[in-house]
């Protein structure tokens, strides 16, 4: 018998009265996404919040509009558009507490404006300044991150350290469909559940990961089901319903903060516009699919909401349009505005204590900047 036979003829038997350490039933996302609006919990829903998240919803839609239009002015040098997905970006940023931290990733810029960061200050590293653009500590949001899931990890970090030091603290991470292919993606959600860090981890498939398919970027019945593999509990929402983003959201952090540990939200929503403005999108789906979604906007289905039970009336609907008018027009005048660039800041930030090599380099380029302005102070045709 040849040494392949006798691998083939071995067939190990289990362990006896072999059980799974965990039932995985609990963890198992429900068949369909939840949803809210448009079904009998919706009359469970807060009218105040219902009213907040629509405000945002209009402003957070002109500002994806108004920061497209800056990258065609070349006052950006790219712009993520989150169109389609704002019901998942302020849902995010709504239902932290101060004390929370928020992981955006790239397209997550809508997010850290809805949590309070100067909108201007958001797409500054969009426009090819220094570093991130705004302070993570004072508004409790991490610096944007444009490698595909690398914020994950970071976020189970800084979860496992705060319970650790017993701060009441919970951090949410945002990742897009294909930053789950990553390797990081599978590191950070093992970590968060051997450690029961309190984390939230919210998946936007908008469907495609550039130009890639969800089908063939995974096999899984949904995203939400990777969460039974790592011994999570996995939801599954729909992430155009702007109310029931944030109910989901809101018993996630609620059971992370109570030491219940980390939940992984798959919330299904579509990108309208292109990937970025580099994009061509008809290159890979059918204007006819894009128009299908535009009747699933989350706008939209809220504005249907707050109309039918008499929350919103065409003055309200008004006054938020024209708030969100003023916010785009504040926004265009300050990006308007040639910023005052310091080479000097390139050294800033960059470490608590800079090293010595960071030292000398910051020394050498001052001797450099003031041996031009030296030159240029000199009078025309003198000594050189």
């Amino acid at each position: 018998m040849t040494v392949m036979e006798q691998r083939g003829a071995y067939r190990p038997s289990p362990p006896p009265a072999w059980q799974p350490r965990t039932d995985p039933t609990p963890l198992l996302p429900d068949t369909t996404p939840y949803r809210v609006l448009g079904t009998e919990a919706a009359a469970k829903a807060d009218p105040a919040l219902l009213r907040r998240l629509y405000a945002e919803l209009v402003r957070g839609r002109r500002y994806n509009a108004q920061a497209t239009a800056l990258t065609k002015q070349g006052r950006l040098a790219v712009y993520p558009s989150s169109t389609g997905q704002e019901a998942c970006e302020v849902a995010a940023a709504l239902v932290l507490q101060e004390q929370d931290w928020l992981f955006p990733s790239y397209r997550d810029t809508l997010a850290a404006v809805a949590r309070g960061v100067d909108p201007v200050q958001a797409l500054t590293l969009l426009r090819g300044d220094w570093h991130t653009g705004y302070d993570p500590h004072a508004h409790r949001v991490a610096p944007l991150c444009t490698p595909l899931a690398t914020q994950l990890p970071h976020a189970v970090g800084l979860a496992h350290a705060a319970r650790l030091k017993g701060d009441d603290v919970v951090a949410l991470a945002l990742v897009g469909d294909g930053g789950t292919s990553e390797g990081d993606f599978h590191e950070a959600l093992n970590f968060a559940a051997v450690w029961q860090a309190p984390v939230v981890f919210l998946v936007q498939n908008n469907g495609f990961a550039i130009s890639v398919p969800l089908a063939k970027q995974t096999a899984a019945p949904s995203l939400a089901h990777k969460a039974v593999g790592y011994g999570m509990p996995g939801r599954l929402v729909d992430g155009n319903d702007a109310a029931a983003v944030h109910e989901v959201l809101a018993d996630a952090v609620a059971r992370a903060r109570a030491g219940g540990g980390p939940t992984l939200v798959e919330a299904i929503t579509y990108r309208l516009d292109a990937h970025t403005n580099a994009d061509d999108a008809t290159r890979y789906r059918e204007d006819a699919e894009v128009e299908t979604w535009r009747e699933h906007d989350p706008i939209l289905l809220l504005e249907r909401e707050l109309t039918a039970r008499g929350l919103i009336d065409e003055d309200g609907i008004r006054a938020a349009r024209d708030d969100a008018e003023a916010f785009a027009a504040d926004l265009r005048t300050r990006m308007n505005q040639d910023p005052h660039l310091d080479p000097m800041d390139l050294f800033a930030h960059v470490y608590a204590e800079p090293t010595p090599q960071l030292r000398e380099q910051q020394a050498l380029l001052r001797a450099e900047l003031e041996a031009e302005a030296e030159l240029a102070a000199e009078p025309e045709g003198g000594a050189r």
